[in-house]
């Protein structure tokens, strides 16, 4: 059963229409509050094929404005890169410990950052946290000898996205709680990524649609020709 709350949200927006960036945050913003600061998400759906390789769509970028979310970072570390991690903020630091804890069943972590080294024993993880996105990987930074730039970026508001089998992907753009030009710079800067990861190889159309919304509202569908011009200013 819908709520009276997202029954006035839906009955705020013309679902024939494609929404400029400006009009549909201004609309986001007016949506009936929740009792907590609802997460902004971008939704887009692209013009690959997820079961071809060279059409993978997998990267990180840190919002400018932060995404909102205080994230909680576990670093599998050794020696002086350990001391590195605990002086940078790591929540939690070490590595056959939570290995094992790990293959027991614990997940209370939101990013995960490893040194190279430590890889061969991480990778046999990755068959319980690779389903829940939070295998480390060099692509998102999450393999690095630099552990002190990576905690600070998973603190500081970074993000990951990954293509899902369906073509989609789904972005945390930010909170309720931010101002509209907040969230308008954070949406421009993931379009802006995201278009920049067009295959080299792909025909035809790349982003077929983009959708803003929030955890408890409706989606508002975006003019894609008209936002992705504007991303790339």
């Amino acid at each position: 059963m819908i709520s009276k709350r997202n029954k006035q949200a839906h009955e705020m927006i013309d679902k024939t229409k494609r929404y400029e960036i400006d009009e549909a945050i201004e609309l986001l913003l007016k949506y009936p509050k929740a009792k907590f600061d609802e997460t902004v998400e971008l939704h887009m759906n692209l013009g690959v094929d997820p079961r071809k390789a060279d059409q993978q769509i997998r990267n990180s970028l840190v919002l400018p404005n932060g995404s909102g979310k205080s994230s909680t970072v576990l670093v599998f570390a050794e020696g002086d890169k350990a001391d590195e991690a605990k002086k940078a903020g790591a929540d939690f630091v070490g590595v056959d410990e939570y290995v094992e804890k790990i293959n027991s069943g614990w997940f209370d972590f939101d990013v995960a950052i490893t040194t190279p080294n430590l890889m061969s024993k991480i990778g046999r993880l990755g068959r319980v946290l690779g389903p829940r996105s939070l295998m480390p990987n060099p692509k998102d930074g999450t393999v690095t000898m630099d552990v002190k730039k990576a905690v600070a970026d998973a603190k500081g508001g970074k993000i990951t996205y990954r293509i899902d089998k369906f073509s989609n992907l789904h972005i945390i753009a930010g909170k309720l709680s931010f101002t509209a030009q907040q969230l308008k710079e954070n949406l421009l800067t993931i379009i802006l990524a995201i278009i920049r990861e067009r295959p080299a190889a792909l025909k035809g159309i790349f982003i077929n649609s983009i959708n803003i919304t929030s955890t408890m509202g409706p989606g508002i569908k975006l003019d894609v020709a008209s936002i992705s011009k504007l991303a790339k200013q």
